[in-house]
């Protein structure tokens, strides 16, 4: 497998909270499993990506698709505390805190560069939600050459319908598709 490193995508108050009007479904059921994989992650001094959603408060930056939605109820607004991350999986010292505007992780980040430069060799996803920002995040990991590796029970959606139709492309396409408790001997 190389050097993996760990995204956690947009696990942020306004998309797990049970009180938020943008709340993803499939968020609370895998924040256990994403513990267990960040642990693992952190016991080995492997590389921590913690990917949020960052909007600014005019809208601005949003993308066409959801703009009339951010006019009625802002979403991840930057500075706010729906824009934190959950405190079930507050960042540590070291691991990397990147924003994104976008659903892919790689469009407009830093991010493929931090992964080159610390030799990466491939991702290994978790986060939400499994036909958006999971599923463009790993399609542009695997148009940078970048194995990809989803963790099927620390990733979710709206619907588990949803979310399985979702990893069965991915897989077809040659990504990869594993439990949490396979991580520790997948990254060793």
């Amino acid at each position: 497998m190389g050097k993996p490193a760990l995204l956690i995508i947009d696990m942020q108050n306004d998309f797990v909270c049970e009180d938020s009007p943008y709340r993803v479904a499939g968020a609370t059921a895998v924040v256990p499993k994403i513990q267990a994989v960040l642990a693992e992650f952190r016991k080995r001094n492997l590389p921590v990506f913690h990917i949020l959603r960052i909007h600014r408060p005019d809208g601005s930056d949003v993308e066409i698709i959801r703009q009339e939605k951010f006019k009625k109820v802002p979403f991840a607004v930057a500075g706010t505390h729906g824009a934190a991350i959950i405190d079930e999986l507050v960042p540590r010292e070291g691991e990397y805190i990147l924003t994104k505007t976008r659903m892919s992780a790689f469009i407009g980040t830093e991010l493929d560069l931090i992964l080159r430069t610390l030799g990466i060799t491939s991702v290994v996803v978790t986060g939400i939600q499994t036909p958006n920002c999971i599923r463009t995040t790993v399609f542009d990991a695997i148009a940078y050459n970048y194995p990809a590796i989803i963790v099927d029970d620390a990733v979710g959606a709206a619907t588990e319908e949803i979310h399985r139709a979702n990893l069965r492309d991915m897989e077809n396409i040659g990504v990869r598709v594993v439990k949490s408790t396979d991580i520790p001997e997948l990254i060793g």
